[in-house]
């Protein structure tokens, strides 16, 4: 009986809500006076223990959890909880209360809201409960206990899951209950440079006991200490603390015991799936783990690097002594492999090469999405002049007192492993120690999809991106410089070239001095000029590799509707070609001239989607690949000093006669929006109409009894043509008689409304609007605007292309290392996020470009920039770059006629296999001495044939300067620091 009454009254609140909502009063600024307009608030039947037992309306919910991540964002702490969602159920609850949802695309795979928010035109249901089966494993069981369910493995953060903070969790869990619930505590990670992260993936650890040899699993967080571990694998097995020896056990081999301490399991280098070994200790030695196959007591060799910086920077170098370490797994034919040999990369005085090996055949072992610093550390430690430097003794240059640095601890490590790699023959190379140091120096680079929430979220993490931290790390750690002095940086001043550029390089060697700025920096001339006044600031300043563009030989053909933002005339469709991997300032460009766009005239491109714009495409970088073929995209045609602060957009919709409640939002939105620009700093609301009978003015209807619609049927304009542009355009409608009203004399039905056209208010024209932000309107058809204004050339705009059934695809083409570099000293103007402050403007101004290489490194490194990164795309380019391996004639670039040869050979390559959303990296370096080609794919390594290094996924270029006998001299003459 009382759930009957309870029933009875929660249907009968739902209708009374339903029809009448509760109001409160809303001020609106205005001119003179206040407008009253009515809103929601959120109401509820309230319980005496404050839960709502109503589930709220789509707005509500929106708002709560809106609150509750900016309060989270504002409370960042150590130890904080977040919750795993599944993105796919996530999705739906966004599209429910109507959050605009951002495509997030990896690759090839995306994820279309075009479509979703389309859908979410009309209102969408309510999601159902939960449901986080599709992201762990055992989702379907439901006997599985909650802490036994795991996710699953390689998922990606905004793709397979979204994070929100506890609150959030709560409160969706509260509406919509399922799960299962999947709590992640957040953790601060990094040295010198700390930042929070949520910890999705922690420690997984497999336990072996000796007694038994039976198997569990720990999960724990990395920051955990070994103590906690120590508590849960006795609480786990039901024995004491004091009689539990725990190992290292990594790769099923004994390498360090570890000890009960605040130590973190990270700084003990205990990693992802690794193995752990537990002897219960009784009084009596009892664990065949410990003995070898014989019965003998195996020697535990302690693999911690030695704090000594003297023993580590100046150990044993190479020799031909008999080795003492493990004996390598040699493969038939020339490859070879470590799977179950291996040596840690901390320091062991007794590991030396092997009589009749050649070093520098190390592989290393992945360590989980590892892949990316393998391949850059293999190039690096094949690096000849690193090499070099490395094996001697170099402990008198490392610097622990450079606030940059890393206290000399990333020189140590790497020095360390370049020296196994060095001296451990063909045995793979477990660099642990090293990831470590890279795990609390650069967090980014801890793995394990650990950089997933931070800035670097939804992008593939980079080798480039450790090559440049490792070089730069590298450099500060070896700084000689000890005391950086204050140097003021004069401008150039129409000084010459020479005298500027010896004064930048004097000056950047005055802080900086190290084996790495001898070796790997080079120095490159910057000149900008400002559009506006001509002010030229010519720059010199030091890199370390160059980021060299693909130019693209396939081209595409676009066609994009211009409408005159300013009413001046009709709309124009025009078909360009550009090319495929082009960007957005490139169709801007080609569409320029198609339309005869003038210098004080400019381009606004936007993507038009159900009706509406669905977004401005303001960023010139923006990929072209982004857009597709099948979608619709318009250009509004400005004058420059007409586009004010304050945009606004026109809505169109067909209003039903005799309509009593023209609020309703419906019925369905037609045609094109139009986009103009107000240019008053605090607009009204006759100033909006005023502007929209402007816009409006070309479709008003002609007595012409032809009323001929240029370009509607027939009048694609194409860039192939050589047409004139003259003022008398067809499209141009300024001096055409009109019928006798005036736009004035019709009165345009006008409502506000939001960027979904779901809420439309009414407004007047003493009302005030604030400036700068985007103003929205509905404009209501009735037959009257049907009859004065002609709505045809709002419908049906072309798609960006229309495919033909003899249509062909077009391959690309190989494409030369020399036209990258000359695309990258191209001259090309500065993006809007980049803008240069011009001292004589006083403004920051979108200056022209221009790079110069004035004076070139021995080692020089090449990047070639397959991966592009827009708003809504990330698109990896395979074109297979054509780049010499010996003689490749760098003189013709360097502006600097010194007289040195820049002749360069290529000795190594860094690879990447696969798309964005993952792939694999390899190496090729060349061994010097042996003049042979090895290829490095993790733990394994194996000869090829030099021709065979050529191929599409070369993403790194590794060359060293060729020297002739006649220059070695002057050039170490030179530069008493220079390694040769």
């Amino acid at each position: 009986m009382i759930w009957v009454i309870s029933r009875f009254i929660v249907e009968a609140y739902k209708k009374l809500r339903d029809s009448k909502l509760r109001k409160v009063k809303f001020v609106e600024k205005t001119g003179g006076d206040s407008s009253i307009m009515t809103i929601p608030t959120n109401s509820g039947f309230m319980m005496d223990n404050g839960v709502s037992c109503l589930p709220c309306t789509p707005e509500e919910e929106k708002k709560i959890v809106t609150e509750l991540r900016n309060q989270s964002e504002r409370n960042l702490k150590e130890g904080n909880l977040y919750f795993v969602i599944s993105s796919r159920w996530f999705r739906r609850w966004e599209r429910y209360v109507g959050i605009d949802v951002d495509e997030n695309l990896i690759g090839n795979q995306s994820y279309d809201s075009r479509h979703l928010n389309g859908a979410s035109s009309m209102m969408a249901e309510r999601p159902s409960p939960i449901d986080n089966s599709d992201i762990v494993h055992n989702g379907s069981d439901c006997d599985c206990k909650e802490n036994e369910i795991q996710l699953r493995r390689m998922l990606m953060e905004g793709q397979d899951y979204v994070l929100v903070p506890q609150g959030v969790w709560e409160k969706l869990h509260e509406w919509y209950k399922g799960g299962p619930a999947l709590p992640r505590k957040m953790i601060l990670q990094g040295v010198y440079h700390r930042k929070f992260d949520v910890e999705v993936y922690p420690l997984c650890l497999k336990l072996i006991d000796s007694m038994d040899e039976s198997q569990s699993v720990i999960w724990l967080s990395r920051k955990a200490s070994v103590t906690e571990l120590f508590q849960r694998v006795c609480a786990l097995r039901g024995i004491q603390q004091d009689k539990a020896r725990i190992w290292d056990y990594f790769n099923k081999r004994k390498h360090a015991q570890l000890f009960a301490s605040n130590k973190s399991l990270e700084e003990s280098n205990l990693q992802m799936d690794q193995d752990i070994l537990l002897e219960q200790v009784d009084g009596h030695h009892s664990s065949r783990f410990g003995m070898d196959s014989t019965g003998n007591e195996l020697a535990l060799v302690f693999l911690e690097p030695s704090r000594s910086s003297l023993t580590l920077a100046g150990g044993p170098t190479l020799s031909n002594g008999h080795s003492s370490g493990y004996r390598s797994n040699l493969y038939s034919g020339s490859s070879f492999s470590s799977g179950l040999t291996d040596i840690d990369d901390g320091f062991d005085a007794h590991n030396s090469v092997r009589k009749g090996e050649k070093g520098g055949l190390a592989g290393l072992q992945n360590l989980g999405n590892t892949c990316f610093m393998n391949s850059a550390l293999q190039c690096l430690v094949h690096t000849p002049p690193l090499v070099e430097y490395f094996l001697k003794d170099y402990s008198d240059e490392i610097n622990t007192e450079n606030p940059l640095g890393m206290h000399g601890e990333l020189a140590l490590a790497f020095g360390e492993l370049l020296r196994k790699s060095w001296s451990s023959g063909r045995m793979a190379i477990v660099p642990r120690v090293f990831k470590g140091k890279l795990a609390r120096f650069a967090p980014q680079f801890s793995g394990y999809n650990q950089h997933d929430s931070q800035a670097t979220k939804c992008r593939m993490l980079s080798n480039l991106e450790l090559l440049a931290f490792l070089l730069d790390g590298l450099h500060e750690d070896l700084n000689r410089v000890k005391q950086k002095p204050y140097i003021e940086i004069k401008d150039s001043d129409g000084r010459p070239d020479e005298e500027v550029a010896a004064e930048s390089w004097k000056n950047h060697k005055a802080r900086n001095d190290s084996v790495i700025v001898d070796v790997c920096q080079g120095q490159y001339k910057s000149t900008l000029v400002c559009p506006i006044c001509s002010k030229i600031s010519i720059t010199f300043d030091p890199f370390m590799y160059l980021s060299l563009p693909l130019p693209s030989t396939i081209t595409r053909t676009m066609t994009v509707t211009v409408f005159y933002g300013d009413g001046s005339g009709l709309p124009m469709p025009y078909t360009v070609s550009v090319l495929k991997n082009g960007f957005c300032k490139d169709l801007l460009l080609a569409l320029g001239s198609a339309c005869c766009l003038k210098s004080d005239e400019n381009l606004l491109l936007a993507e038009v989607y159900e009706s509406k714009i669905y977004q401005f495409l303001e960023m010139p970088l923006e990929p072209l690949i982004s857009i597709k073929d099948n979608e619709h995209i318009v250009a509004f045609r400005f004058q420059k000093k007409g586009m004010g602060k304050t945009k606004l957009v026109i809505f169109h919709r067909w209003q039903e006669k005799f309509t009593s409640d023209y609020l309703k939002s419906g019925p369905e939105l037609f045609g094109t929006p139009l986009v103009t620009y107000l240019g008053e700093d605090q607009p009204s609301g006759a100033d909006i109409e005023t502007a929209v009978s402007k816009v409006l003015s070309p479709f008003k209807r002609m007595y012409s009894s032809a009323k001929a619609h240029i370009g509607k049927e027939n009048g694609f304009h194409s860039d192939g043509l050589d047409e004139e542009c003259s003022s008398s355009d067809a499209q141009s409608v300024e001096n055409a008689e009109f019928e006798g009203t005036s736009s004035t004399d019709l009165s345009l039905l006008l409502l506000l409304t939001d960027d979904r056209v779901m809420n439309l208010k009414a407004f007047k024209k003493d009302t005030l609007f604030e400036s700068g932000k985007i103003i929205r309107v509905m404009l209501d058809w009735t037959d009257k605007e049907q009859e004065f204004y002609d709505a045809s050339y709002l419908k049906d705009i072309p798609e960006v292309h229309k495919a033909g059934f003899a249509a062909k695809k077009t391959r690309q083409e190989a494409i030369s290392l020399s036209s990258c570099l000359d695309a990258f000293l191209m001259e090309e103007p500065l993006g809007p996020d980049d803008m240069w402050y011009c001292p004589r403007c006083e403004e920051h101004m979108q200056a022209i470009k221009k790079l110069d290489l004035w004076m070139l490194p021995e080692i020089i490194v090449f990047h070639l920039k397959r991966f592009t990164y827009g708003r809504y795309l990330k698109n990896k380019i395979d074109t297979f770059v054509n780049f010499p391996i010996h003689n490749l004639d760098l003189s013709k670039y360097v502006m600097n006629k010194d007289g040195q040869s820049y002749v360069y050979e290529l000795y190594a390559i860094s690879n990447h296999y696969g798309g964005l959303g993952g792939g694999h990296y390899t190496a090729y370096a060349k061994l010097i001495d042996e003049n042979r080609w090895y290829h490095f794919d993790d733990s394994h390594v194996s000869s090829i044939n030099e021709p065979d290094i050529m191929t599409s996924a070369a993403y790194l270029l590794f060359y060293k300067r060729v020297r002739s006998e006649s220059k070695v001299e002057a050039g170490e003459a030179s530069n008493s620091h220079s390694i040769s």
